[in-house]
């Protein structure tokens, strides 16, 4: 099995000692994406922008290990507060049509940063 590091110029750097996705044969694993601005490296306000921000951030991880949001299986997606789970969902939606990955959802005690939405993905070509 070939393993690679995936390291994708157009989202937020990490913010801790970790890379943005791992390809292990035909799979991706990501790390947690958050609603960071990639030029900025600042959170938008409210968890409508920093999903929709996330969610960016997670297709250029995609893209640059070769992939797109259709080839993702599963997904985990954590929230500061569970009553967001709503309006995530209506975000989430628009990036994740046709057949749907698998997904959790959990309301997270705390998000680094103080971010409200962050995102991972298991993705197979």
């Amino acid at each position: 099995m070939t393993r690679e590091t995936i390291c994708a110029d157009k989202a937020p750097a990490a913010v801790g000692p970790y890379v943005h996705a791992v390809k292990a044969g035909d799979t991706v694993y990501t790390s947690g994406q958050l609603g960071l601005i990639p030029e900025t490296g600042e959170l938008p306000e409210g968890v409508e922008a920093q999903a929709k921000q996330a969610l960016e951030n997670l297709k250029a991880v995609l893209e640059a290990a070769g992939m797109t949001m259709a080839n993702v299986v599963k997904t985990t997606v954590f929230l500061a507060d569970i009553n967001d789970f709503a309006a995530i969902n209506e975000i989430y939606a628009q990036y994740f049509t046709g057949e749907t990955p698998a997904r959790s959802c959990v309301q997270a005690g705390a998000l680094p940063k103080g971010g409200l939405f962050e995102i991972e993905a298991i993705a197979v070509k």
